[in-house]
């Protein structure tokens, strides 16, 4: 069960570590917003990401890609300003990074210093790894993302499981060696997966990845079953908001369509 609020402490990445060393399973979720960040961070998650899944999930586009650096500043600042226990990572948009280790700089010390959150999160392997390297030089947690990168989906033509071997191993040797302090693992196979994660001494955090990776990380919408026209293989419902919440909303209107909204209880005298 997850530890009581008010025994827990707070995560930073170096404890963060220390869960793949004690051989503990991390729990993480993504927020976008202060009163569902608010509820992870209460329920006792480890870790909420504010990744750029916003593009789709809460801006309704197609993919990550529009997502801009103001925009992520502008979520992250909600999410860590409503958590008191979990690690907050923010995701770096897509070309907030890509040009220069200095330009990622910068924008990293934006996300940082303007959202409050614990760390950034940024997509690549062996070729972001100069990029990691500076953004940690700057006293700047980073975690990696390797496998499938959302970012580089024109480049994939599509959201496709990625199983070359060598390129993975490689990828996730490099965000270790940069000083990354863990990594998510996207549409891996399983047994690839768990070759990754035994392969470096810092946590893996797989969504469709199987479950040999040190921890697993969800969409919260998708894990609360919010949408229900599209359903990734990996994707569990743990609860049906969708229909919950779609029921509440007919009959609030079908209350006040008669009257019986508000009543005297819910008036003042």
């Amino acid at each position: 069960m997850p530890q009581p609020k008010s025994k827990r402490k707070k995560m930073t990445a170096p404890r963060f570590v220390d869960l793949k060393r004690a051989g503990e399973r991390i729990a993480m979720l993504t927020a976008y917003d202060f009163p569902t960040a608010k509820l992870l961070d209460d329920a006792g998650t480890d870790s909420i990401l504010v990744g750029d899944s916003l593009g789709m999930v809460v801006q309704g586009h197609d993919s990550t890609l529009p997502v801009t650096l103001d925009q992520m500043i502008y979520h992250g600042e909600m999410v860590a300003r409503a958590t008191e226990h979990a690690l907050v990572i923010v995701d770096m948009p897509f070309m907030s990074y890509h040009v220069s280790p200095q330009q990622a700089i910068e924008n990293a010390g934006r996300i940082i210093k303007e959202t409050g959150a614990d760390a950034v999160k940024l997509e690549g392997g062996e070729s972001m790894a100069d990029t990691i390297a500076a953004i940690v030089g700057a006293s700047i947690p980073v975690f990696g993302h390797i496998g499938m990168q959302p970012q580089s989906v024109n480049t994939y033509g599509g959201f496709k499981v990625q199983r070359h071997e060598d390129q993975l191993l490689a990828d996730a040797t490099a965000v270790e060696q940069a000083g990354g302090f863990g990594m998510v693992l996207e549409l891996i196979p399983r047994e690839l997966a768990a070759k990754v994660t035994a392969s470096v001494s810092v946590p893996t955090i797989g969504i469709g990845a199987g479950p040999d990776c040190d921890g697993q990380v969800l969409v919260t919408p998708d894990m609360l079953g919010q949408f229900q026209d599209f359903k990734p293989r990996f994707v569990k419902h743990f609860g049906n908001l969708h229909d919950a919440a779609s029921l509440a909303v007919r009959d609030y209107i079908a209350e006040v369509r008669e009257g019986a909204y508000p009543d005297d209880e819910h008036s003042h005298a």
